[in-house]
């Protein structure tokens, strides 16, 4: 067992854990955080998704050691319910929510993306988010809130 210290949404914390043990485990286990998800727990699906330093990361196959003094942020962390990230904007207006388990890996993969590429064409899309998994099948309502966050971020 070690301590690693790293900080979640802007707040500083410290986790005494195994090295190996997945970030998502801390997050979830230690931290009390009800997101991100467990999904797959083998980085295949995407519902654990946070940004660690601004990429997104598949926290369930992550090892809470390389977080270390690190940045992660989850979905909480994007926005607020006053003032929402965009992307969490237009899911709401586009009523993209079915069972919501996969919004957290949906939101946070596009968020990263569209910083790094604002202008995404629907191809550069679909390859970014490429692996994600939505077992409501909400694809193209989710496709179509990202096109309506990126319309905002223009």
């Amino acid at each position: 067992m070690a301590a690693f210290r790293f900080t979640v949404d802007g707040k500083p914390v410290s986790v005494n854990a195994e090295p190996d043990m997945p970030l998502l485990y801390a997050l979830r286990g230690d931290l009390g955080m009800n997101n991100p998800h467990f999904g797959c727990g083998l980085a295949q699906c995407g519902a654990c998704t946070v940004h660690l330093d601004g990429e997104p990361t598949r926290s369930c196959v992550m090892p809470v050691s390389a977080a270390a003094g690190r940045k992660v942020t989850t979905i909480k962390g994007l926005g607020t319910p006053e003032k929402p990230h965009p992307l969490q904007a237009a899911y709401v207006a586009e009523q993209v929510p079915q069972c919501g388990y996969c919004i957290n890996g949906w939101i946070m993969t596009a968020a990263a993306l569209l910083k790094k590429n604002p202008g995404a064409t629907d191809a550069e899309l679909r390859e970014g988010l490429a692996g994600l998994k939505c077992r409501c099948g909400t694809h193209v309502s989710i496709l179509r809130a990202i096109k309506r966050a990126q319309q905002s971020l223009a």
